[in-house]
């Protein structure tokens, strides 16, 4: 019972065949590509494809969010231009309403028309 425990302890200290590979590499061989012979690579080889996959995904969501934020300002900038244009129209428009506007506008156009003299009548209809 305790003999199975304690050979799983001493591999455990003594360490994996995996870790020994692993001292073992040198620059060389990462250069030519035999570290992907090794075992614990091949062992591991859908985690490294899954941690690439997630570095695409990462880089593509800041190049994505780089981009809303561009057309975030520029939708912003044109928000303020048609704001400004909308204040003045109202202006203008207030100031082309007015009673002595219409007047002179009248005149000016030679138009025979005259000034109410007396306020409008609501008519009562049946």
């Amino acid at each position: 019972m305790f003999g199975n425990k304690r050979e799983k302890i001493k591999e455990f200290i003594d360490g994996n065949d995996d870790l020994k590979d692993l001292k073992k590499l040198s620059f060389r061989e990462f250069l030519n590509g035999e570290i992907f012979t090794r075992s614990f690579v091949s062992n591991q080889l859908s985690f490294f494809l899954f941690i690439t996959f997630l570095a695409f995904c990462y880089i593509a969501n800041h190049y994505k969010v780089e981009a809303l934020l561009t057309e975030l300002s520029i939708v912003n900038s044109e928000l303020k231009e048609l704001r400004s244009f909308s204040i003045t129209t109202s202006s203008e428009l207030m100031q082309i309403s007015k009673q002595s506007q219409v007047l002179r506008q009248v005149r000016l156009n030679g138009l025979e028309l005259e000034p109410l003299s007396e306020p409008p009548r609501l008519l009562e209809v049946d």
